[in-house]
């Protein structure tokens, strides 16, 4: 008798690539600013048996040679689609190594840079900045639309393993609409935990605001900031804009007001909430995990304009954690959008979702609405 191959066994390593799939699916990693060829190619490297952080490593290092090739002939845009393109690689290899894996800095060090390459080329140009906060530091991205004199700002940022860079695209759409942004790692995320040195704790909001702090004081940008929190960053968005009273605006795309629900449909999901609050014992984590919620109480303070975008079907956050934000908000302009086949953070409809997130930010952050 002959072996078909849907008879063959899969190889051992065949399913956790398929989990890092599932996790990094196509329509995130394009609608977050990979090229499809990349994506497609590391794909198709780790079903071969290539370990996923080397593939996304070995397609960053293509494009980081097509932008300098690019650069050196004086093709400026072309080098910083390519830079940009390499660190999005080297972001979506990294995401699988744990903080102790002496591949995860270098390969974090090596997105920075190819994204800092990259902002160097923009005009004007990105700031790669630090903010001193507990003793240690919150990382960041400022970029500036061009032309505008003393913009607001917007606060960006991911939840527990998808972070600051990964939301480069969305932040285009604000710049287009004369709202600088400010792409960051919060405490526990990113190059903030990595070589900030900090991790999440129960006064996460002071974080925040001493991103406030810091944008206020900057006499480029006006005192007007707004922010927005995609996943768990959501509940970060909420939780800051219910306890700082500066925040002028408050868009939650995913969230939740318990982030941490998803243990409790997916109990792996602990690996990476140990980093994220800097706890190694994952019973200790998860206890910790569950300190962190949104009542009612707390969310009547969020008195400026929130918007509560949301698919109906994720799994990850459900919508009524993520509507019970929108029902207790205190705001009276408040708004509550529903994607029927949205998936977790609207991944599937990422023009959609930049849209109308940035017309709705240019409407209260702006003096003159977008012509």
């Amino acid at each position: 008798m002959s072996v078909t191959d849907t008879d063959q066994a899969a190889p051992p390593w065949q399913a956790e690539v398929d989990a890092h799939k599932r996790a990094m699916p196509l329509q995130r990693l394009l609608g977050n600013g990979m090229d499809y060829a990349d994506v497609v190619e590391i794909y198709a490297l780790a079903d071969a048996g290539t370990p996923w952080a080397d593939a996304g490593a070995r397609v960053g290092d293509v494009a980081a040679d097509k932008a300098s090739a690019a650069l050196a002939a004086g093709h400026v845009d072309t080098a910083r689609s390519y830079f940009r393109y390499a660190s999005a690689c080297y972001r979506v290899g990294q995401v699988v190594l744990p903080d102790d894996d002496p591949r995860k800095r270098p390969m974090y060090r090596k997105l920075i840079d190819f994204y800092c390459a990259a902002g160097d080329l923009d005009d004007p140009r990105t700031e790669h900045i630090a903010i001193g906060h507990r003793g240690g530091y919150l990382y960041g991205w400022l970029l500036r639309p061009a032309g505008v004199d003393n913009p607001p700002t917007v606060i960006l940022m991911g939840g527990f393993d998808g972070w600051r860079e990964e939301y480069h695209v969305g932040a285009t759409y604000l710049l287009a609409r004369g709202i600088a942004v400010l792409l960051v790692d919060g405490p526990g995320q990113g190059e903030t935990r990595l070589f900030g040195g900090l991790h999440m704790t129960a006064e996460v909001h002071t974080a925040f605001s001493a991103m406030v702090d810091y944008l206020v004081a900057d006499e480029r940008l006006s005192d007007t900031v707004g922010i927005w929190g995609n996943s768990m960053g959501g509940y970060l968005a909420a939780l800051t804009a219910a306890r700082d009273g500066r925040i002028a605006a408050c868009m939650v795309n995913g969230g939740t007001i318990r982030p941490a629900e998803i243990l409790d449909r997916f109990r792996r999901f602990i690996s990476k909430v140990q980093p994220l609050l800097g706890i190694d014992d994952p019973d200790d984590a998860r206890t910790a995990m569950n300190d962190y919620q949104l009542t009612e109480t707390d969310l009547a303070s969020l008195r400026c304009p929130v918007h509560v975008m949301h698919g109906t079907p994720d799994q990850i956050f459900l919508i009524n954690n993520a509507r019970a934000i929108y029902d207790w908000a205190g705001a009276s302009d408040k708004t509550f959008t529903e994607f029927p086949d949205g998936d977790h953070c609207i991944y599937n409809h990422s023009h959609d979702k930049h849209t109308t997130t940035a017309d709705w930010f240019a409407d209260r952050l702006t003096t003159s609405k977008e012509r």
